[in-house]
């Protein structure tokens, strides 16, 4: 089982994100809801991939994807926007467009933790 670290601001996307996620065989096993915490989780915490919402409150997420590409961690934004945030180079990343569909997220998630993927560098 892999496990997913999301980074989501809004409460009700998380959820059903962590839902979706489940329902696919992945675990879930660190979530955060702004910019402070995804930083620290994603500086501290044990994971295989993951999720980031592009807009957290105002903030871009792209400090916390430049410290998963230092990790070496794939990871993939699931934004409203249909981009990546401003500064990042995209061409290799998976961009889920919300609001997404279970097969969307699955198809997204099998190419990101796939052994070959490449880890973005922003």
């Amino acid at each position: 089982m892999k496990d997913i670290f999301i980074v989501e601001d809004d409460a009700l996307i998380a959820m059903l994100l962590e839902d979706m996620l489940a329902d696919l065989g992945y675990r879930v096993c660190a979530s955060a809801p702004d910019l402070e915490r995804a930083l620290t989780a994603a500086r501290d915490t044990e994971f295989d991939a993951a999720i980031l919402d592009v807009s957290l409150a105002g903030q871009s997420s792209l400090p916390v994807a430049k410290l998963l590409d230092e990790r070496g961690k794939p990871y993939l934004y699931a934004t409203g926007y249909g981009t990546p945030p401003d500064g990042s180079s995209p061409s290799t990343l998976p961009v889920l467009q919300k609001p997404f569909q279970l097969s969307e997220l699955e198809q997204a998630m099998k190419r990101l933790t796939e052994p070959d993927f490449p880890v973005q560098r922003t």
